[in-house]
């Protein structure tokens, strides 16, 4: 891990979400520097499931060597970052260090995102971060060597990464859109960058999005702490960067990942939005898209998941043969009443390539069913990906979570469903 420089001793960060996960592990990064970390998130009192408040966080801070000042902030109330900042100019005489970590996430499609959720992600990713920079800057125009840091990915352009949760990805893009604009109006005065993991972090978040077990694809908070930590350090002249955590660390020293894993060892779960790897520590995003190429497919063809062309007709009456068949024959097996108990679901699949065509797991109806064609009753979860990606994940070979983060795999419907399934995959490897 990096070690601490003492380089942030008595400077003053303003974290947002920092009462748990990366926005605290970046607290207590800074706090063992002697720093002085305004927390500034909504968690007040316990959460039912969510662990840790401003105050826990607080203490956490101050034991690891900081001074704390926790503030109620929801930064989708303008007045809250207004007064907190205030707050903190008389608490430390001043902010340094600005971190817009607060982020809220829903990985739907456009039809199934709600206005509200839609609403909650662009008021808190785009606005949250807007304003509460705004509100810092006067301040950190004062400091010797102020940062505004943003958790926000490098603006990949590839649609992929768009079609699966187009909410979402504009409501991050609209952060990193902030270190564009802000690193060039304030550059000489006033630092900024955005940095984002290479691989998936486990937090609280992740638990939700992911399930049991997906602890073991993701790296612990400290590598984008330790990362920060790097960022914050650096002279205000390292400006307008889009930083992946890893490349970051390797250029500064760091041999051993190992530590940074929840489960040394396993295969890691790529991040959202890096569909390439990422040789470069810092990316100056200076082309929107000029390499683009619009693919138009004439007729009745149209691209499928895996990049093949795919022929849109309705599939013939008679189910194809070959792997995938022999996978819903096993599935129907496989099937008790148990899992149509504990599911309570129904599951189709339009799958690309050979043996594709509509298929379905019946986990709602007494008895259960799966098999060719649509499913006797609505579907909760449509699932659409290549016949060869089908096979890999019902095989163990590829998990449903990474399928999803890296566009091989697009969910409609209940998602909640599509992660009870993941569970159920994991009980019939051993027979496929």
């Amino acid at each position: 891990m990096l070690p601490n420089t003492g380089k942030l001793a008595g400077c003053t960060l303003f974290i947002t979400g920092a009462s748990r996960g990366i926005g605290k592990a970046i607290a207590l990064k800074a706090a063992k520097d002697g720093a002085n970390i305004v927390i500034a998130a909504k968690t007040a009192e316990p959460h039912p499931t969510l662990p840790g408040t401003i105050y826990t966080a607080a203490e956490e801070v101050e034991a690891a060597g900081g001074k704390a000042l926790p503030c109620i902030v929801n930064v989708r109330e303008e007045q809250q970052i207004i007064s907190a900042v205030e707050r903190a100019v008389k608490t430390f005489g001043g902010i340094d260090i600005l971190v817009n970590n607060a982020s809220a996430i829903s990985l739907t499609g456009t039809l199934e995102t709600a206005t509200k959720k839609m609403n909650l992600m662009m008021d808190v990713n785009v606005r949250g971060t807007y304003l509460t920079s705004k509100a810092c800057l006067p301040y950190l125009r004062k400091s010797k060597n102020p940062h505004i840091l943003n958790l926000s990915p490098p603006m990949n352009l590839n649609p992929m990464w768009f079609k699966n949760h187009c909410a979402y990805t504009i409501s991050k893009y609209g952060m990193s859109m902030c270190v564009l604009g802000m690193a060039e109006e304030f550059r000489g005065e006033v630092a900024v960058n955005a940095l984002w993991p290479k691989t998936a972090i486990y937090t609280a978040a992740m638990d939700m999005l992911g399930g049991a077990g997906i602890e073991k694809q993701c790296r612990k908070t400290d590598i984008l702490a330790d990362a920060a930590y790097c960022i914050l350090t650096k002279p205000k002249t390292f400006t307008g960067n889009f930083i992946i955590d890893e490349a970051l660390l390797r250029e500064e020293g760091v041999k051993d990942f190992d530590v940074y894993a929840i489960a040394p060892g396993h295969p890691l779960m790529p991040d959202f939005f890096l569909d390439v790897e990422t040789d470069t520590t810092a990316t100056k995003q200076e082309r929107y898209g000029a390499d683009q190429k619009q693919k138009t497919l004439s007729g009745s063809q149209q691209e499928g998941t895996d990049g093949a062309k795919v022929k849109t007709e309705s599939a013939a009456a008679k189910p194809p043969s070959g792997p995938v068949a022999e996978t819903f024959r096993v599935i129907q097996g496989a099937v008790t009443e148990e899992y149509v108990r504990s599911t309570q679901g129904v599951f189709q699949f339009e799958l690309s390539g050979d043996g594709g065509g509509t298929w379905y797991i019946d986990l709602k109806t007494t008895g259960g069913s799966a098999g060719f064609g649509k499913p006797p009753v609505t579907a909760d979860v449509v699932m659409s990906m290549s016949s060869t990606d089908f096979v890999k994940m019902f095989a163990g070979k590829l998990k449903p979570t990474l399928a999803f983060m890296s566009g091989k795999l697009r969910i409609k419907g209940n998602m909640a469903l599509a992660i009870k399934l993941e569970k159920m995959l994991s009980q019939l490897n051993a027979k496929l």
